[in-house]
């Protein structure tokens, strides 16, 4: 005899019977690259540099759409913000841990959002072993940021001394439990991680991938424990440290690794543009 299926119970064809649960996609996040211009350029060079900048897809996060910011000196925010290409964000390079008041020489989050900023680093480590900011002061200033509605890109890691004693790791889960210490996961949607090792900044070497890799996944680790599996798969973690037009695209390709901070490579606009290409290649 022949045995008949009725499509009206068979799960296969009516979607209604079908209680099986679809394998679920990989969450995919969205590249983000800074190009951190430090204390260098004047006013005709950063608006050139500026207008040079174009983030793939316009940032409106089509195909190739990658978060591009840009962190000029202070005293050029406005004159960069009106040549940016769309899609092309403004971002501070620090603000104070204090909303206002009698702090002369420092930049108000709030300031920060008023003249166009989307995003501030916060942390990098020339601030914290050139000036001796503590995690203490990063956690004040992560909630001045976000009181402003600034996205705080928070900066951790090792000097080589502690590479080399073996306490990368240890560093690592340090910095960030202090810096977000007295934060709610609530609070934090739009943290971004920057790994970038000490002993990598500005002085050509860069961490292997694989390395670069197994700190991202120690940043991961201790969102996890701190806040929750979701939120740690959820935050953007970026590499910094040396990343250059040649590094890019082997140490984007790692999945850990969801961008870069760019330092020098980010003041030559055709390297900063392939750095962005390595990046979109991912979205």
């Amino acid at each position: 005899s022949t045995t008949t299926t009725n499509p009206a119970t068979n799960p296969a064809t009516n979607p209604a019977t079908n209680t099986s649960t679809p394998a679920a996609e990989p969450f995919r996040r969205r590249p983000f690259v800074g190009g951190n211009w430090k204390m260098n350029l004047l006013a005709a060079e950063v608006v050139a540099l500026a207008q040079s900048i174009a983030a793939p897809g316009g940032g409106d996060g089509g195909a190739g759409g990658v978060d591009v910011v840009v962190f000029p000196p202070f005293p050029y925010l406005a004159t960069v913000r009106p040549v940016l290409k769309p899609g092309v964000q403004l971002g501070g390079q620090d603000c104070s841990a204090e909303k206002q008041g009698a702090f002369t020489g420092q930049v108000g989050a709030a300031m920060l959002r008023d003249v166009g900023c989307a995003s501030v680093l916060i942390g990098h480590s020339e601030r914290r072993h050139g000036l001796g900011e503590t995690d203490a002061l990063l956690s004040r200033k992560i909630g001045q940021a976000l009181d402003a509605g600034l996205v705080p890109v928070l900066c951790v890691g090792e000097t080589l001394a502690e590479r080399e004693s073996g306490r990368a790791h240890e560093v690592i889960d340090s910095q960030l439990r202090g810096s977000l210490a007295g934060h709610a996961e609530s609070a934090l949607a739009t943290l971004v991680v920057a790994y970038e090792p000490v002993w990598a900044i500005g002085t050509g070497r860069t961490a292997t991938p694989d390395d670069a890799a197994e700190a991202h996944r120690t940043v991961r680790r201790t969102l996890k424990e701190l806040y929750s599996a979701r939120f740690s798969e959820q935050v953007r973690v970026i590499y910094g440290g040396s990343v250059n037009a040649r590094n890019a695209a082997e140490l984007l390709a790692r999945e850990e690794i969801d961008g870069g901070l760019v330092g020098g490579a980010s003041l030559v606009a055709s390297d900063f543009a392939a750095i962005i290409a390595a990046a979109s290649r991912r979205s």
